[in-house]
């Protein structure tokens, strides 16, 4: 029976949108495009202004062996190439590209020629394809543990825990051959010994569709898992589908694990059958500010306030909007903001929802102990935090093992007294770092 490996947190679904259809939104009159959608070294811009480019045209080459390439969302002209500060206060160079409104594809534009191993790996970078459920890892990446023969389980994420979020759902309903594809490609380059799906039990429709197509393949094995977050965590993910822990700073693949996210698999079929590479993305739109809640398909780099004003605009004036879901989201300080590779939502609340509770001093309920899925001590980093010399602190901070924090934001969630300790945990994990860093 799946289980989580300590605490489990029960959060709102709120997945209004589950059973809605998305709609493709017009061509936007511009497109910002960040050279950094994704973890690792930004792209380099590979345009100049003036240049003219089609849906599909590299404006931004990966740097180094952790980074993805950018592609033109619209057909038309490079109108700047501008500093971008991004949500994450990251700094990085931005393309914008002014549409001519005809969406005409790169005429150079065509399916990849692949046989062996090294040449679907440089396929899938090439394709731009990063995390699609909200990380940004450059798949490719992830892809090379491969070569050293230690992948022995593929876990497809298509729990989509968090609150409002159904653009994963709708990949596994609407596109569901694709992700048979995309997994039996996946089957055919990575010697795993077996694939998981694993899908919250909330999502039947899911289940049954995977179930479907998969019959049959007695390699496939689609895994229901309870409703309880963060159940599409990776570490989590890992446990629940297979009983195996990742240690402390390790990656999935020490344990022989691949994890890739349910969309992401599907557009790398897509990708290997039309070669078009990453330029759109299928977004929620939800919240309690928004009008009309729905699904839509927009061109990567258009802003978020154009793509919530083509879903009818706020019934509310919106108090926070957020990249993601409202455990893990990042605000954003402007809908001027562009949707990127990895935004799978965008949720707008409204005063009510989004006003800070007031805080008070914490009353050692335990809450947050019993809450954290990784069984962490949230009270310990918040304490070494409030150490003045930073040698004892680093030393407090890894003692408590603030390494293994996932930043769910259960702990936060459940506080009584309203502690930021995720925020908390954040502060104190860079901190760590800065310290390592300088010795």
């Amino acid at each position: 029976m799946p289980r989580f490996m300590l605490g489990t947190t029960r959060v709102p679904h709120r997945k209004n949108t589950a059973g809605i259809q998305a709609v493709r939104i017009p061509a936007p009159a511009t497109v910002t495009l960040p050279m950094s959608q994704h973890i690792g070294a930004p792209a380099e811009p590979t345009v100049k202004v003036g240049d003219a480019v089609y849906v599909g045209t590299k404006v931004g080459e990966a740097q180094g062996f952790v980074s993805s390439p950018v592609y033109s969302s619209v057909s038309g002209k490079v109108k700047k190439i501008e500093p971008y500060l991004s949500s994450n206060g990251r700094s990085c160079h931005a393309v914008v590209i002014e549409s001519d409104g005809q969406m005409t594809p790169d005429p150079s534009i065509a399916p990849p020629v692949i046989t062996t191993l090294d040449e679907f790996i440089c396929a899938v970078r090439e394709s731009g394809v990063v995390g699609l459920g909200g990380a940004g890892f450059p798949t490719a990446v992830k892809l090379e543990a491969e070569k050293k023969g230690i992948i022995k389980k593929i876990i497809i994420n298509g729990a989509e825990c968090e609150p409002y979020i159904t653009s994963d759902t709708l990949t596994m309903t609407v596109d569901s051959a694709y992700v048979k594809k995309g997994v039996e490609t996946l089957m055919s380059f990575i010697s795993a010994d077996e694939t998981v799906i694993g899908i919250e039990s909330n999502k039947p429709r899911c289940i049954d569709e995977m179930r479907r197509v998969f019959e049959g393949n007695g390699k496939v094995r689609v895994e229901a898992l309870p409703s309880t977050y963060p159940q599409g965590a990776e570490k989590i993910l890992i446990y629940n589908t297979t009983g195996r822990v990742v240690s402390e700073g390790g990656l999935p693949s020490d344990v022989g694990c691949l994890v890739m996210n349910v969309t992401t698999v599907a557009f790398i079929a897509k990708y290997l059958e039309t070669g078009m590479p990453l330029v759109e993305k299928c977004i929620t739109v939800d919240g309690s500010a928004i009008k009309n809640p729905m699904n839509v398909i927009a061109p990567i780099g258009t802003s978020i306030e154009e793509i919530i004003q083509f879903t009818g605009g706020y019934r509310a004036d919106p108090a926070k909007v957020l990249y993601g879901g409202p455990m893990m989201g990042v605000a954003v300080y402007s809908t001027d903001y562009p949707i990127m590779k990895n935004t799978n939502a965008i949720v707008a609340l409204s005063e009510k929802e989004a006003k800070p509770k007031e805080q008070h001093n914490c009353i050692h309920c335990g809450r947050c102990v019993s809450a954290c899925p990784i069984g962490l001590n949230p009270t310990l980093f918040a304490r070494a935090m409030k150490v003045g010399d930073s040698s004892e602190r680093a030393d407090r901070l890894t003692e408590a093992k603030i390494g293994l924090c996932i930043e769910c934001g259960c702990c936060s969630f459940v506080c009584p007294s309203a502690r930021p300790l995720v925020e908390t945990n954040r502060l104190a994990k860079a901190d760590l770092r800065n310290q390592q860093a300088k010795k």
